[in-house]
């Protein structure tokens, strides 16, 4: 017996099984690989135009007192993000991220027994998540490569996997690793379906930079619904993936809950400070979704023009099809291609989606160097 199976012998049943969540390329790897040259990095969903002036500012002036704890309630931040949202500060919960946000959710209300439903093509950290609790992963069909929205969230058949055992849903609106959304009256429909005692956690980690009318915030509906959560992101349109700030919004009863798992001092004072100092800069994250929407635009019609299939996105990323499904032996040729000449692009192999590349919405200069090396690869 090596040494990990004989200490995963030892662990609960739900982690015996489990795989960690995979990042995908080792990018420092990479970093130091290409010193000097010109690495793309356009597979972790980040943004390419950086954090607001004012977020750098507020980091700078937390360097003095770093031998402190940070603010264990997040005070400030909260009552920022209370008064942006039109919600009292005790419907806030801070996170190390949105990641750690959405396992602690499986933590608090999932476990052995409990059904936990998720589409399928969701974000790897349902799953991840309802494993670690011991939960049962009930997984919903997604909608048919011929529908509108293909490979996006059903909600009819993820109101339908809801048994008397589920305690908890998981959404994402738009989705990751899709790009793909749904519209507010069908999430309308979906809610007035859902039990009270079932916990609806929406993530809404690309919600900044979604343009399409019909897609609206669950937000809207937390009023009517107690049972509701909504999850966002500093990572994505803010830029501060690297500091590591997500927050929930819900009842404040079940916020309450939350609270009693919550790791102290969780979001550290750096990531304190640029949250709420990048939340008050809205003329940065307009001009930020404003060159993403246009740089999506751009790149998709480029990819289409070199006879690829890229799916419809709200998001900073493309979801593309290089290889009719199955062949996933032919994109990681070219994947592996592109990252020898220092493109990074994100594998869709852990999704069941191995003849799909995942691919960041860059800058300008990015995207045309992406493009570049994508013709010498194709060719």
């Amino acid at each position: 017996m090596t040494d990990e199976a004989f200490f995963s012998a030892l662990a609960q049943p739900g982690i015996q099984k489990l795989r960690a969540y995979d990042p995908g390329h080792d990018l420092v790897a990479f970093r130091r690989r290409f010193e000097g040259r010109h690495l793309i990095e356009l597979g972790s969903n980040e943004n390419p135009y950086g954090p607001s002036a004012r977020a750098k500012e507020a980091i700078l002036a937390t360097i003095h007192d770093s031998f402190r704890y940070s603010d264990p309630l997040g005070g400030d931040l909260k009552r920022a993000l209370a008064a942006k949202h039109g919600v009292e500060p005790a419907s806030i919960l801070l996170g190390n991220g949105s990641h750690e946000l959405l396992m602690q959710f499986a933590q608090v209300f999932a476990g052995p027994g409990v059904d936990v439903v998720a589409s399928r093509f969701g974000f790897a950290v349902y799953a991840i998540a309802a494993q670690c609790a011991g939960a049962t992963l009930r997984v919903a069909p997604c909608n048919a490569d011929d529908h509108a929205m293909p490979r996006g969230h059903d909600l009819d058949a993820i109101a339908t996997a809801i048994t008397p055992a589920t305690r908890l849903v998981y959404l994402a609106n738009p989705n990751n690793p899709t790009g793909t959304w749904y519209g507010a009256d069908a999430f309308a429909a979906f809610m007035a379906k859902v039990p009270a005692d079932v916990v609806v956690v929406v993530d809404e980690a690309y919600a900044e930079f979604v343009d399409a009318p019909e897609c609206a915030s669950a937000l809207t509906l937390q009023a009517a619904y107690p049972n509701l959560v909504v999850t966002r992101t500093f990572s994505k349109a803010y830029a501060l993936a690297g500091l590591r700030v997500g927050f929930a919004i819900a009842h404040p009863g079940l916020i309450a809950v939350m609270e009693r798992v919550r790791e102290s001092f969780n979001v550290n004072s750096a990531g304190l400070a640029a949250a709420e100092a990048a939340l008050g800069d809205v003329e940065h994250l307009d001009w930020v979704v404003a060159r993403n929407a246009e740089q999506r635009g751009v790149l998709a019609t480029a990819l289409r023009a070199r006879g690829l299939t890229v799916f419809p996105s709200q998001t900073n990323f493309l979801l593309t099809q290089f290889a009719e499904p199955g062949d996933n032996a032919r994109v990681a040729k070219i994947e592996a291609a592109l990252c020898e000449v220092g493109v990074v692009l994100r594998p869709m192999v852990g999704y069941g989606l191995g003849h799909c590349l995942r691919i960041t919405v860059g800058n300008a200069d990015e995207n045309r160097r992406l493009l570049a090396a994508l013709d010498e690869v194709l060719a």
